[in-house]
Parts: C-alpha cells; structure tokens; sequence
C-alpha cells in the first residue's frame, strides 16, 4: 500500500479487541479520515430506523439469531444496539439485502472520495477491488475480550459472555452470506493481529511498521 497515493485501511475485528479504538488512532496517526458512526447515521437516516433494528435485521437468519438474541437486553456502546429488545424483526420493511446494498454504496462513496480508514462493515470484501488497499483484521483471546466488554459496558460477565458470542455470530453470519468467506479467514487480509498483551497504541505502532515495509 502506497501512503503517497489516495488508499484505503479496513479494519474489521471482533468484539471487545479494541479494534474500534486502533483504527481511530491509525487514521488521527496517518492523519486521515476515520470512518465509523457516520456510517451507521446514514444507514439510519437511509431507512428510518434505530442502530437496534438495522443490527438485528443483519443479523437475522431465519429465526435461529432472534432466538439466540431474545433474552439479551443490554443498551449503551455500539455493539449493545443489536440486542435491545422486544423488537420484532419481522414487521420491519427493509431487508439485509437492502440494507447490505445501502451499506456497499455508502462504503465505495467513502474510499473514492479521500484516504480513510474504514471501521468494519465488511468493507474489507466490498473494497476488495480498490487499488490501494490495506486489510486488518483484529483478534485477542476471550477472556482479554470480555473483560474489555465488562469494562466498557458496565456489564456482568454472563451478560459480556452473552455480548461477544451474540456479535460474532451475527457479524459472521452477515458476512457469510454477502461476501461468501468467514470473516476469522486469514486469507481476507493483508494483516491479521491477535493484540493480546498490547495497548492499542502498540498495535498502531505495528500497523505503521507493517505499512512501511509493504511500500
């Protein structure tokens, strides 16, 4: 990847790694624009609905996800909106097809526009064709991960251990079905870190690094 050139960073990782926080510190230390809650504004403001029913309608596999979904009820941070409940998925309007076409659009404006970093929403499969491109992907062990949901949510452990197994099935579920991979398939990065034992500022220090050595 060319830093000289108008480029792309995805950075997809899973819950309660950090990633969220690594990529908005890549993009201020490559002084770029970081892309994240504007995609979801424009989701919201595209269909009309809330963060909880655009989350539980990508989400949604038949009934098997809503099932699986249905006792969680923990409001707060991003990945919490999904899981809010009652919320009858059925009676909405809009599809994951749509919503993954509305997605797809918003994200190609994005990386034609200017340099960015681009937080999940499996960019890294829709920007595949970009000429100037770098995929990360995220990981940490469970535990790191729930006790970073825990922290940051002010939650129980059950109700982190409910989070992160509720968001990696929906995201893995999400991403199977329009990108037809796993997201945990290393061959879908350029760059895959497990960032147990660092802070986040480590992990953007051995993102840079990798960069650097990929000119």
């Amino acid at each position: 990847m060319n830093t000289q050139e108008q480029f792309v960073i995805t950075v997809s990782r899973e819950v309660g790694s950090g990633g969220r926080t690594i990529g908005r510190l890549l993009a201020e230390k490559l002084n770029v624009r970081y892309c994240d809650k504007e995609l979801i504004e424009k989701l919201i403001s595209q269909f009309g609905l809330s963060v909880a029913e655009i989350e539980k309608i990508k989400a949604r596999k038949k009934n098997f996800l809503a099932d699986l979904f249905a006792h969680v009820n923990l409001p707060g941070r991003p990945e919490a909106y999904m899981y809010q409940t009652p919320l009858d998925v059925q009676g909405l309007d809009a599809t994951a097809d749509e919503i993954f076409a509305c997605e797809k659009a918003i994200l190609l404006d994005l990386a034609a526009q200017e340099s960015c970093v681009i937080a999940g929403r499996s960019a890294f499969f829709v920007l595949k064709d970009h000429p100037n491109i770098l995929n990360v992907f995220i990981q940490a062990s469970d535990e790191k991960r729930l006790e970073r949901i825990m922290r940051r949510q002010n939650v129980t452990r059950q109700e982190a251990v409910d989070i992160m197994q509720a968001v990696d099935a929906g995201r893995e579920q999400f991403v199977k079905r329009f990108a037809g991979t796993s997201r945990y398939d290393a061959r879908n990065y350029d760059l895959v870190m497990n960032v147990d034992g660092m802070t986040e500022e480590d992990a953007v220090a051995c993102i840079l690094h990798f960069i650097e050595k990929k000119k």
